[in-house]
């Protein structure tokens, strides 16, 4: 056997770069690159390697740990996660910075290749600068944080070990049943020992995608339920997306007159104009798709993992036969669903084939309260030029308005997502770029990153409030250093309004959320498009919406990243659509608007378990 002699850091590194997969008929490099912070804990080992390289597997500096794995995991969520990227930091803080975004990758069952240092394995410097210790276990360390995290995870301890973890690992991120991350911690000594590679184990290798077709008793009672059923609902999840059912899927529902309602992720996958499209479901749904839930008698849902944003907290369809089509068996279980286990494209299209001719009862029932729907999305959006301080809906309408339909929206967090749920017209797939399974504040500009790599030429526009930008906007000098140009617009209302308006409508008092209402020395006078000129990009702050949609002209036209700043009613949000989201209230209260509240809520908690 002929065998190579490099460090583990060197080998592991040529095989990543060894490693492709076919996208669109061309064969490319799963790993489109590397994000990396160098510290002791990298830098000589994944450092020196990366270098020699860095021609096969591009290397990248960010500012933040946490902001590069949001800008690789938002790429694979871009790609459908047929593409990802690694991330490497030393031990310690930079590790631990990276847990959030594994957490994010974790949940929305995205791929990323996350390669922290470690401590020594030999031991001897222990313990070394940054090195967590346990009283109590010798073998922990800082990565350990990453285990509940990750869809794989391995510590490297022997440099023999990365001819089985890389392979294990790889696999693991691209079973579309188990895609999530992987977690590789790799011990900084180990790193920079040589071994004799086996020759074979770098060779390239083309990586297959799996669709797994559903058992065909799984699948014959689905299909016995869309025939018997009167009021049948599709429910399209984020796994129509990485599926590329959409197409399937449009076909499937305009030859059955099956209506098809949108969770976050499955947004877009059919373009808002549709005749199936009944727009958003659940909480942040619209009133067409929650009254065709509230109304169906079989609901269908499609690589949708069903949560409680989705069902109303169980409150939407609780008595419905329930079919769950997913490639994870653990999701198609969900609720007390009759599972189909199976690739959404495939299911489709064998549904497709089998119900060939029949059509389902009530096609275009909803119709007209499609068109009411579509009617109120229109005046929620609806702003004069002279509008200042306007809500969330207002200045989404004036974005959507300034931008084409080839551009991408990102966002993450706070009450924007909500309303972008409701309200944003995706015209083609991808254009709809929410994280809404974990929600985390601090993902949306380093996700625009992450998203115009995986999209260079249609405009990114990264709609963020300003309590996610100043949890996170270290990217936006990335961006600039890097030339990937987005659009950055800040809605200031001046602290947290979403938690602000559920607080409130708890029955508790406006506390700790917005400036004004949290105990501090000074109000702060925060000048969000000075500390972006100080990042490298174009900025300005507007008075009201015409203003805003002059500056996105401007930015659609500049040749760098813009940031907009626009102020906004904390207070406003959109009242159409929506439904019931489990929000416990305290039992026992000084307050009596709590006690109040408390009572409307266990009024609504007895109704549930009555349509259950």
């Amino acid at each position: 056997m002929s065998t190579i002699r490099l460090t583990a850091a060197q080998a592991a590194v040529r095989w990543l770069a060894a490693q492709h997969v076919v996208v669109d008929g061309v064969e490319v490099p799963y790993f489109a690159g590397c994000w990396a912070i160098f510290g002791h804990g990298n830098v000589a080992g994944l450092g020196e390697a990366l270098h020699a390289s860095r021609a096969e597997l591009p290397t990248w500096r960010a500012h933040n740990e946490q902001g590069m794995a949001h800008a690789a995991i938002a790429y694979a969520k871009q790609m459908r996660r047929r593409r990802a990227m690694v991330c490497t930091t030393s031990i310690g803080p930079g590790a631990t910075n990276m847990v959030t975004a594994a957490a994010l990758a974790h949940v929305n069952r995205l791929p990323v290749l996350f390669l922290p240092g470690d401590v020594y394995a030999s031991r001897r410097p222990d313990p070394v600068l940054q090195q967590v210790e346990d009283w109590g276990d010798g073998t922990v360390s800082a990565n350990d944080c990453f285990r509940p995290v990750s869809r794989y995870f391995d510590r490297i301890t022997r440099p023999e070990q990365v001819l089985d973890a890389l392979p294990r690992a790889l696999a693991t991120m691209l079973d579309p049943a188990t895609c999530g991350p992987a977690t590789l911690a790799f011990c900084q000594d180990v790193q920079a020992e040589a071994f004799d590679c086996p020759a074979e184990f770098l060779e390239r290798r083309v990586w297959r995608e799996r669709r797994q077709p559903a058992d065909a008793g799984e699948l014959a009672r689905l299909v016995e339920a869309l025939k018997t059923a009167k009021r049948p609902l599709i429910v399209s999840g984020g796994g129509v997306l990485y599926s590329q059912a959409e197409t399937e899927l449009a076909a499937f529902a305009e030859a059955t007159g099956l209506p098809v309602a949108e969770t976050q992720a499955g947004k877009g996958a059919l373009p808002w104009f549709h005749p199936a499209a009944l727009g958003s479901i659940g909480v942040t749904g619209s009133a067409s798709a929650n009254a065709a839930a509230d109304d169906a008698d079989l609901i269908i849902g499609i690589g949708t993992r069903l949560q409680d944003f989705t069902t109303g907290s169980r409150s939407l369809f609780p008595n419905r036969r329930l079919f769950q089509v997913n490639v994870q068996a653990f999701d198609a279980h969900k609720h007390g669903a009759e599972p189909v286990v199976g690739d959404a494209r495939v299911v489709i299209a064998a549904l497709s084939d089998t119900l060939k001719g029949w059509r389902t009862p009530e096609a275009g029932a909803y119709a007209a309260a499609t068109a009411d729907w579509n009617d109120a999305v229109s005046a929620a959006v609806a702003g004069a030029p002279d509008t200042a301080l306007p809500s969330d809906a207002q200045v989404i309408g004036a974005v959507q308005r300034a931008t084409g339909e080839d551009a991408i929206v990102v966002c993450a967090a706070g009450g924007l997502p909500g309303e972008l749920h409701k309200l944003w017209r995706t015209a083609r797939p991808g254009g709809y770029h929410l994280e809404y399974g974990f929600s985390c504040m601090g993902y949306e500009i380093a996700g625009g990153l992450g998203v115009k790599m995986a999209e260079p030429d249609r405009d990114v526009v990264v709609m963020v409030g300003d309590g996610s930008y100043l949890m996170l906007n270290s990217e936006l000098a990335t961006s600039v250093m890097m030339g990937r140009k987005l659009i950055v617009t800040v809605l200031d209302n001046r602290g947290f309004g979403c938690i602000n308006r559920l607080q409130q409508a708890t029955g508790s008092p406006g506390f700790n959320n917005l400036l004004a209402d949290s105990a501090h020395e000074t109000l702060p006078e925060i000048d969000f498009a000075a500390h972006a000129r100080s990042l490298g990009a174009l900025a300005e702050h507007v008075a009201n919406l015409g203003e805003f949609e002059a500056a996105m002209a401007r930015a659609r036209a500049a040749d760098r990243t813009s940031v907009i700043v626009i102020d906004t009613d904390p207070l406003k949000t959109t009242e159409a659509g929506g439904w019931w989201w489990d929000v416990a209230v305290p039992e026992v209260s000084d307050r009596p608007q709590v006690n109040a509240a408390r009572r409307d809520y266990e009024d609504r908690i007895r109704l549930k378990r009555d349509l259950s």
